[in-house]
């Protein structure tokens, strides 16, 4: 079965760096668009960047440019995302995803699969 499992996430301070891991299974990985989500306490998810199927484009969130790379290797069939300069307002859990459509992409519905998220903590 389809499996998206996250890991890297934890307490930071800010100003901090945190590199989050998502390791994909039972899928054809090298042929789907991956990204991630986040979503705060009471609030909706909200995109944070994607990566077409071979890494060659990515997009991301006005809110994660120059602070957040999002890159894939896909001989180990793993997404990243690199935090830097983490701010209070990063603080949420953040989801890996899936699309089947190979290119970037921003919205929810271009999600086939969905992670279980890891907390991210960013104390000021």
């Amino acid at each position: 079965q389809v499996q998206l499992v996250e890991s890297g996430g934890g307490l930071v301070q800010a100003g901090g760096s945190l590199r989050l891991s998502c390791a994909a299974s039972g899928f054809a990985f090298t042929t789907y668009a991956m990204g991630w989500f986040r979503q705060a306490p009471g609030k909706e998810h909200d995109f944070v960047a994607s990566i077409n199927y071979n890494g060659g484009t990515t997009f991301y969130a006005d809110s994660a440019k120059g602070r957040f790379t999002i890159s894939r290797d896909n001989a180990k069939n793993t997404v990243y995302l690199q935090m830097n300069n983490l701010k209070p307002e990063d603080t949420a859990v953040y989801y890996c995803v899936a699309s089947v459509v190979p290119g970037i992409f921003t919205a929810t519905s271009r999600v086939n699969h969905w992670g279980q998220g890891t907390q991210v903590t960013v104390s000021s």
